[in-house]
């Protein structure tokens, strides 16, 4: 059955259709979280309250069929996430300004060859990673979905209820600000068909 069908037959009283739907799911769910919130304890509860708040639209029949199941969920524990940092109030979240000019970013290859440029290219992205993890939130969240996921930009600005235009402008600045960190750590980064 597929997550929709088990999403379904979980309404219709089906109990271990939803423990189904929580192993298939539960994974790419939780580092998803982990991903943005950056702290185990956070996305412990965050992933509980995402699969409470999935249990009870699912009983009070709020899924319909018209989407994936996986990204109806994920975009659930998005506004969970987004409200647990409007709580939080720890940081501020930069949002893109209106005439958001994209034309200056390039893409280029990645590495691709020898052992050596596998080396360098892991090695990059070891040290991206690390970098990442110093992004604000709703920056760090589409280079997740982007990169990690291999969602378009229509997808993530879906997902995370914002414009196309505002999912861009956040990766705009986050590889900005990606390209400044390893400018100051001497780290050479190289995107391939971001915005693609």
């Amino acid at each position: 059955m597929t997550d929709e069908q088990l999403a379904l037959a979980y309404i219709d009283g089906n109990n271990r259709a939803f423990d189904l739907l929580l192993s298939r799911n539960q994974s790419k769910l939780y580092s998803y979280i982990l991903f943005v919130v950056h702290d185990r304890d956070t996305a412990d509860d965050v992933f509980q309250e995402t699969f409470f708040k999935v249990i009870t639209k699912l009983h009070q029949r709020k899924y319909t069929t018209s989407g994936k199941f996986g990204a109806w969920i994920m975009r659930i524990a998005h506004n969970v996430i987004m409200d647990w940092y409007r709580e939080q109030k720890s940081e501020k979240i930069v949002e893109p300004t209106e005439d958001n000019d994209l034309s200056n970013i390039s893409s280029r290859d990645l590495i691709e060859g020898s052992i050596e440029s596998q080396f360098v290219t892991e090695q990059v992205l070891a040290d991206v990673k690390k970098m990442m993890n110093m992004l604000p939130p709703t920056q760090r969240e589409v280079v997740f979905m982007r990169f990690y996921q291999n969602m378009s930009f229509k997808e993530i600005a879906e997902m995370t209820n914002v414009s196309i235009n505002t999912a861009l402008g956040r990766m705009r600045y986050a590889i900005l600000n990606l390209r400044r960190m390893a400018k100051q750590h001497d780290v050479m980064l190289q995107f391939n068909n971001v915005y693609a």
